[in-house]
């Protein structure tokens, strides 16, 4: 699947340039003339890295970084032609992953989202796989392994081991686990919870989920 990058640039020269490198390597490209307009493009679509000026029209490209990261941690690489510390202090503080100004090098620019992108690519990778106690979880292939050797888990035994390993040492009720695994429209006994967590226990031979009397399950990392 192509990476999709917005665009957010009040100047056309400078808008037109990125615009021609990216989608000259492959990459599809959207284009907002303003603060305003890149938030609505961000609302309607799916990006993968949002290349963002500071100094616009409407709304400036500071408010646009602070609004963008109460809903999503997108990669936002500013371009900017203010080079000021204070100016890429402040961006850093609002969670940009790059900071370059301008005038810039097409090569540059270029090779610094090639890089975000792979940065990004490797943290969820990463997250695919959950490691402890001698268990290794990879919630991509849908497989756990227990001292390096498979074993086969039903869905909801997989479903509950993965939600206690992704939260170690947090306590789930039975009714947690339910809404987790089940979802909130389950009608069944909440004591099935019982039953899978105990065959759980069996299959994995680590003394690694936890019992807390009287409130539910936690995995012990």
């Amino acid at each position: 699947m192509k990476e999709n990058i917005l665009i957010i640039e009040d100047e056309k020269a400078i808008q037109s340039v990125l615009y021609e490198l990216l989608a000259d390597v492959g990459y599809t490209v959207s284009l907002a003339n303003d603060g305003l307009e890149g938030l609505e493009q961000f609302k309607r679509q799916s990006f993968s890295l949002i290349l963002l000026d500071i100094m616009m029209p409407k709304i400036d490209g500071y408010a646009v970084c602070e609004l963008i990261r109460k809903e999503s941690d997108i990669p936002i690489i500013m371009i900017t032609a203010m080079d000021e510390e204070d100016a890429q202090v402040k961006a850093f503080e609002l969670q940009v992953d790059d900071y370059i100004t301008k005038p810039f090098s097409l090569k540059l620019v270029l090779k610094r989202v090639e890089a975000v992108l792979r940065r990004m690519s490797d943290k969820s990778s990463n997250q695919n796989i959950l490691n402890l106690r001698d268990i290794e979880l990879d919630t991509s292939k849908h497989t756990v392994h227990v001292h390096r050797k498979e074993i086969s888990l039903t869905h909801i035994e997989f479903e509950l081991l993965a939600t206690l390993m992704r939260y170690p040492s947090k306590v789930f009720t039975r009714e947690n686990l339910i809404t987790q695994v089940w979802g909130y429209d389950y009608t069944g006994d909440d004591k099935a919870v019982n039953i899978h967590i105990m065959n759980l226990r069996r299959k994995l031979g680590v003394d690694c989920i936890q019992t807390i009397r009287g409130v539910g399950y936690k995995f012990e990392s």
